[in-house]
């Protein structure tokens, strides 16, 4: 590749570019340094707040594949500045995934914030890690109820973040019912610094 975006823009993309006017605003994208290809601070900080992720995948002919995984912020840990890691918790055992990675290691991972209004697109490899107890535990959440009987790491060749067009703003419950009893304590307060009021002003009055 002679760019990291290279990864993504092949041959075929840059004459569709071409033919659609957008290949020249990449191009200069490509001059300026492409798409990262480590995980930067910023990058890092964002991974650590994902409740959520998608990881694609595909087998030896091909045919794609898009898993969904969760669990707490946190779940998805920056082990280096190339490497993401996560406990693969036990779910309905299909295995698509790990079959998958186990013929062609090329997979993606997709990240989407709609309270942020922020996605990340991340190209690599991943592979499958059993028998290694100790970086499962390492990867597991603290106090959460899963199980895993093994780990997903994934090696960072390129990433790329968008612009939040088209982006629905959506809030998590967790963040709604935080704010909602954020609100409820203000209205509290509120309420018990006006019955101080009243009963300093009318000292007489009785509830």
């Amino acid at each position: 590749m002679d760019y990291s975006s290279d990864i993504a823009f092949t041959p075929t993309v840059k004459k569709i570019q071409v033919s659609k006017g957008s290949r020249r605003a990449y191009a200069h994208q490509e001059a300026a340094g492409a798409w990262e290809t480590r995980i930067t601070p910023d990058l890092a900080a964002f991974i650590a707040t994902q409740t959520s992720v998608f990881l694609g995948s595909a087998n030896a002919q091909g045919q794609p594949y898009i898993q969904h995984r969760g669990g707490p912020a946190g779940f998805l840990r920056v082990l280096d500045e190339k490497t993401i890691g996560f406990a693969d918790f036990v779910g309905n055992r299909q295995f698509i995934t790990m079959g998958n990675l186990a013929d062609n290691p090329r997979a993606h991972l997709f990240l989407i914030d709609y309270s942020t209004r922020q996605r990340v697109k991340i190209w690599g490899t991943a592979r499958v890690v059993e028998g290694d107890d100790a970086l499962i535990a390492n990867l597991m959440p603290a106090n959460y109820s899963a199980r895993a009987d093994h780990a997903i790491l994934f090696e960072v060749e390129a990433w790329d973040a968008n612009c939040p067009k088209h982006i629905p703003l959506r809030v998590d419950v967790a963040k709604i019912e935080e704010l909602l009893a954020e609100k409820e304590a203000r209205i509290a307060a509120l309420e018990a610094q006006l019955a101080r009021l009243q009963h300093r002003e009318f000292p007489e009055t009785k509830n």
